[in-house]
C-alpha cells in the first residue's frame, strides 16, 4: 500500500507513535510518506519507502496567525495526487481530521477518492476537542472519517460520551519497538548517579499540569525518608520552574536531576528500579510502556487508560489521583528487594504484549477494511 501519515512532528505521543508506525509499516515494504510542517523527531533513518513531504507555511501581513490547516490541506491533496496514495492516516484530530476533510473534497472534485483513517490520541479529544470553540469541527471531522481508531477503551468510551460520534470507533492500542526499547548494559551509568546503591526513580513528560510532576518530587520527598534514593527527570515544559524551586523548597535538589529532553530515553529507563506516572489525564500512557519494556515496573495513577497497561499489583500499582501517601506506600512495596525481581519481570512481559510486530497488522488489517468500505460506498453511488 501507498500511505500517507500526517501527524505532529515532535516529541508528544501521538507523533512518536504515527513515526513508529511510518517506519515499521515501511520496513514491511510499504510505502509511507510524512506529510507535517517538520521532520519527525523519530524519522531518524534512510529507507527506501520512507518519504518526507513538508509543509509550508508562508506569512502574510494580512494573517495574525499563519493558516496551518489550509497549507496542510493543499499539501495532502498534492501528495495524494502525485503519489497516488491509498490512504491517509491522520493522528490527532486537530488540525488533521478537519484539513483532510478539506483535502478529501478538493480530490473528489478531481475525481479521485481518497479514504481517510483518523486516530485518536487524547488531549485531542479529552482537552482541547472538548472546547466549545472546537467541538463542532471535531465532531465533524471524526463522523466524516472513513475509518477511526482509538488508542484505549477509555479513550473511545470518552468520545462517545462527549461527542455525537455516528461512526464506530476501533481500538488499536500504542505499540512499542522492543528492539530499540529494552534493557541496555549501563551499570556505569547507574553507579554513577547512584554511587551507594540508591534506588533509582525516573519521570518522563512535557512538565505540564496535568502530568502532576508535583506528585512525583512530593512522593520521591516521603520515600526518600525511608530507603536511599535518586530521581531523574527527564523531559521540559512550563511547570519545570516550578518543580526546580519545590526541590530547593523540600531539600531534596542533591538527589534530583533535571535532565531535560533526552533523545535516547532507553539509556535512562536501563538503570532505573521505578516509572513514576500519576498524571491527571492519559489516554494510554506510552512512556510507561517504554519503560515497562526495559524492565521497569510502572506506580500511576488511575487517569484514562492507564490501567489497561499498568495492572495492579503485577506490573506496578495503580493509585488514585493525587494521593501522594498511597502512592508512596505503594513505591516502597515494589522497591522492596523481596519484589522488585518479580515486579520487573512482569513489566517486560506485559510490554512484549505490545511489541510493534503485534500491533502493525492491526493497522494493516484496518487499512484494507477502509479502502474496500470506501470502494464499496462508492459503487452504491
Amino acid at each position: 500500500m501507498k500511505i500517507g501519515i500526517v501527524c505532529y512532528p515532535t516529541f508528544g505521543g501521538s507523533g512518536v507513535v504515527a513515526t513508529e508506525l511510518g517506519k515499521a509499516l515501511a520496513k514491511e515494504g510499504h510505502q509511507v510518506h510524512f506529510i507535517t510542517y517538520r521532520q519527525p523527531t523519530r524519522l531518524d533513518f534512510f529507507s527506501e519507502n520512507l518519504f518526507y513531504h513538508e509543509v509550508d507555511i508562508k506569512s502574510y501581513p494580512l494573517f495574525e496567525h499563519a493558516p496551518y490547516e489550509l497549507a496542510l490541506a493543499s499539501k495532502m491533496v498534492n501528495v495524494v495526487k502525485y503519489e497516488a496514495l491509498d490512504v491517509l492516516h491522520v493522528h490527532y484530530a486537530i488540525p488533521h481530521a478537519s484539513a483532510a476533510y478539506m483535502a478529501k473534497q478538493i480530490l473528489k472534485e478531481e475525481g479521485i477518492y481518497i479514504p481517510v483513517v483518523t486516530t485518536l490520541h487524547g488531549t485531542d479529544i479529552t482537552l482541547v476537542g472538548k472546547d466549545p470553540s472546537y467541538e463542532p469541527v471535531v465532531t465533524f471531522s471524526i463522523n466524516q472519517s472513513d475509518g477511526v481508531t482509538a488508542v484505549s477503551e477509555d479513550l473511545r468510551k470518552d468520545t462517545f460520551e462527549h461527542f455525537a460520534i455516528k461512526t464506530p470507533i476501533e481500538v488499536i492500542p500504542n505499540f512499542i519497538d522492543l528492539e530499540r526499547f529494552k534493557k541496555q548494559k549501563k551499570e556505569h551509568f547507574k553507579r554513577a548517579i547512584c554511587p551507594n546503591d540508591e534506588k533509582l526513580l525516573v519521570h518522563t513528560s512535557n512538565f505540564r499540569k496535568v502530568k502532576r510532576v508535583e506528585d512525583v518530587i512530593r512522593v520521591f520527598y516521603q520515600l526518600r525518608k525511608e530507603i536511599p534514593a535518586k530521581l531523574l527527570l527527564v523531559g521540559d515544559g512550563p511547570e519545570r520552574d516550578r518543580m526546580e524551586r519545590l526541590c530547593r523548597d523540600l531539600g531534596t535538589c542533591d538527589d534530583i536531576r533535571f535532565l531535560g529532553k533526552l533523545e535516547a530515553v532507553e539509556e535512562v529507563l536501563s538503570v532505573a528500579d521505578l516509572f513514576l506516572m500519576p498524571s491527571e489525564k492519559e489516554s494510554f500512557g506510552l512512556a510507561a510502556l517504554e519503560a515497562m519494556a526495559c524492565e521497569v515496573p510502572v506506580l500511576s495513577s488511575n487517569a484514562g487508560g492507564i490501567p489497561e497497561l499498568n495492572i495492579d499489583g503485577v506490573t506496578g500499582y495503580v493509585c488514585n489521583i493525587g494521593d501522594v501517601t498511597t502512592m508512596t506506600a505503594k513505591a516502597l512495596e515494589i522497591l522492596d528487594d523481596k519484589n522488585l525481581p518479580t515486579f520487573k519481570t512482569n513489566a517486560l512481559n506485559r510490554a512484549k504484549e505490545f511489541d510493534v510486530a503485534k500491533i502493525r497488522p492491526l493497522y494493516e488489517q484496518f487499512y484494507q477494511e477502509t479502502i474496500e468500505r470506501a470502494q464499496q460506498k462508492l459503487m452504491d453511488v
